[in-house]
């Protein structure tokens, strides 16, 4: 697992996707610290992650699937266990608020250096 706090290169995450699931890189952001954790087979080793060293709030952090072979709207997945958060209004494994779904694609965007 990695913390991303500045940028990673789209070469880096597709290494990261071959090695894991193929295709994807799962990813948990933290829309308050605008960083994220890369890497992990699943997306609640990267939220623990960055709770343990990151002191990030679970009610931050957010799950996506990178998909680093395709670019633009397809880059993002918007789908976690991690999302069930029925305290914050949300029911389902996606981001159902659009100002969150906003955040978490700009700091992926800077993050990755990419255009979503």
């Amino acid at each position: 697992m990695k913390i991303v706090k500045e940028k990673i290169e789209i070469s880096e995450l597709k290494e990261m996707s071959v090695r894991m699931f193929g295709n994807l890189v799962k990813a948990v952001v933290d829309i308050e610290k605008e960083i994220m954790a890369v890497d992990a087979e699943l997306h609640v080793d990267e939220e623990q992650l960055l709770i343990e060293q990151e002191n990030s709030e679970p009610k931050n952090l957010w799950g996506i699937n990178i998909h680093p072979e395709d670019l633009g709207v397809d880059f993002i997945e918007f789908d976690s266990m991690i999302n069930l958060k029925p305290g914050l209004g949300n029911r389902s494994r996606g981001v159902d608020n659009a100002e969150i779904r906003e955040k978490i694609i700009k700091i992926v965007e800077k993050l990755c250096n990419t255009k979503i």
